[in-house]
């Protein structure tokens, strides 16, 4: 009774706007008296370390180095308990991570420097709350891969299918009189429509054109590679994961021709304001990651994506944010509960577990790429969050994909021989 009378006059000292900041949808609060239990809230878990006093310089969570974020001293927290518990607790789905890459394997130019260290990768990204992540396929090799993981880490881990554009001339020096690029392709497709099943696989991609990489690939190859992949896209039936890099006329020729049932997610979005607005216009969302907060051009760009078009990513192990890029002094505002979450980075070579390695992103920063997105639109930063959670939960239907998961557990189906 002593706890309920408490609280009755806790909630008649606020004013209207505190009241209403107190029940935001995702603020968590404990109101206990010394005799009532405090329930562990469903996030404490994963959040744990930024509920605690701040690191020591023992810990790896101390500083963003690479990212001029400064940590203070070691020592109790300033904040006051009220400030602790309303504290909004972030949720984030990287949208477009390359978990397939070597570099976390340890391996770099073919070299293995240090130990594999992918599950605590993952690991630091859920302890921020980056509770998805959709893993991209780049070729069948890849795709294959990505969904390995999906299968490992089930409801956290997804995959994309197709053939980047970067790799579309792999794919057509193999055509011959006896094989065609249809059939070339064919076992990507028959690999997306097995995964969408099964609930592995929630896009069609990276597909697209990248015309800045014609050393990787010929813009023949990829013209044609990206064509036919919009025509098994209509059978596909799933969103896309689309690249387009320098590329805006072809790009979009091709893909407001194509008949496709399902839109799709623009990722690593660096163009300029007039192609996001067509893409925008066309029903296309726009993925942001590091890559898209270069320079003052980019940010102006930033600050125009519609949220309700937004998503976010860290196109890791590429794609961070750079001390030298326009978007890096907007990192030096972000809190040190938010900074906290993002080990050290040391060079490879001095790779210890529980560090991260110096210009090899991860998961776990993408509460930067949110935070420079909030500050540059004059938003809060709970609503880049939640608005790029939601549109992407919506265009990927995560939700559907994690039941189908289970349930194809459950009734321990054998997978389809691929062709």
């Amino acid at each position: 009774m002593l706890a309920i009378h408490a609280y009755k006059n806790y909630i008649a000292s606020l004013t209207r706007s505190q009241f209403i900041s107190s029940f935001s949808k995702r603020a968590i609060y404990h109101f206990h008296s010394p005799n009532t239990p405090i329930l562990p809230s469903p996030l404490s878990s994963i959040h744990s370390l930024r509920s605690k006093n701040i690191p020591g310089d023992n810990s790896p969570f101390t500083t963003m180095a690479s990212l001029s974020v400064s940590s203070p001293a070691a020592g109790p927290s300033t904040e006051t308990s009220n400030e602790t518990e309303s504290r909004y607790e972030p949720r984030y789905i990287d949208v477009g991570i390359n978990l397939t890459d070597m570099t976390y394997q340890g391996f770099y130019h073919g070299r293995k420097v240090h130990e594999t260290d992918l599950e605590s990768v993952i690991s630091r990204g859920q302890a921020i709350g980056c509770q998805k992540l959709m893993v991209t396929g780049s070729d069948y090799k890849h795709s294959l891969q990505a969904i390995d993981l999906a299968e490992k880490y089930p409801g956290t881990i997804f995959a994309t299918v197709g053939v980047h554009p970067c790799c579309a001339s792999e794919v057509t020096k193999s055509i011959t009189p006896q094989k065609s690029l249809q059939s070339l392709l064919l076992p990507v497709e028959k690999l997306a429509l097995q995964g969408k099943t099964q609930g592995t696989v929630t896009a069609f991609g990276e597909i697209g054109l990248d015309y800045d990489r014609f050393f990787l690939s010929d813009k023949e190859s990829q013209l044609i590679v990206f064509e036919e992949q919009l025509r098994m896209a209509e059978r596909v039936d799933l969103p896309l994961f689309l690249h387009s890099r320098a590329a805006e006329e072809d790009f979009n020729k091709l893909l407001f021709a194509a008949n496709l049932p399902r839109k799709g997610l623009v990722h690593s979005f660096t163009g300029t304001l007039e192609e996001m607005k067509v893409l925008v216009e066309h029903g296309y969302d726009i993925g942001i990651n590091g890559c898209s907060l270069k320079t003052e051009e980019n940010l102006a760009v930033v600050k125009e994506v519609p949220l309700e078009r937004l998503q976010i990513e860290t196109d890791g192990p590429w794609c961070e944010i750079r001390n030298s890029h326009a978007s890096a002094k907007y990192l030096k505002t972000m809190p040190e509960y938010l900074a906290s979450g993002v080990p050290k980075d040391v060079k490879k070579e001095k790779w210890q577990n529980g560090l991260r390695v110096k210009g090899r992103n991860e998961p776990c920063a993408i509460a930067g790429v949110a935070w420079v997105i909030a500050q540059v639109k004059g938003v809060e930063f709970e609503e880049v969050c939640e608005r790029s959670w939601e549109n992407s939960m919506t265009m990927f239907r995560f939700d559907e994909a994690a039941a189908l998961q289970q349930k194809w557990k459950e009734n321990g189906a054998p997978k389809e021989e691929s062709a």
